[in-house]
């Protein structure tokens, strides 16, 4: 099996999202397998792979279904 590359034009690629609060780390399979990692500031970060849009779409659905303040989305370097 090949190396998943991301493509800017459908939206794919690795994806970091900051939330205020603290999720356990045993939420990482609702979010499809993304690693949640604590900061010392209040907030956690989701990152993982996203396929396109609508599955970027669906992460922050489930954030906001959760009532977490989103403070930030960020499109990750492939590397």
């Amino acid at each position: 099996m090949g190396k998943v590359l991301a493509d800017p034009r459908d939206g794919s690629g690795r994806y970091e999202v900051r939330v205020t609060g603290h999720l356990d780390g045993r939420w990482a399979a609702w979010f499809d397998g993304f690693s949640l990692t604590p900061a010392t500031d209040g907030t956690t970060v989701l990152a993982g792979f996203i396929v396109d849009q609508a599955a970027l779409h669906g992460v922050l659905r489930k954030l906001g279904d959760l009532g977490l303040p989103i403070v930030s989305v960020t499109r990750a370097d492939p590397d």
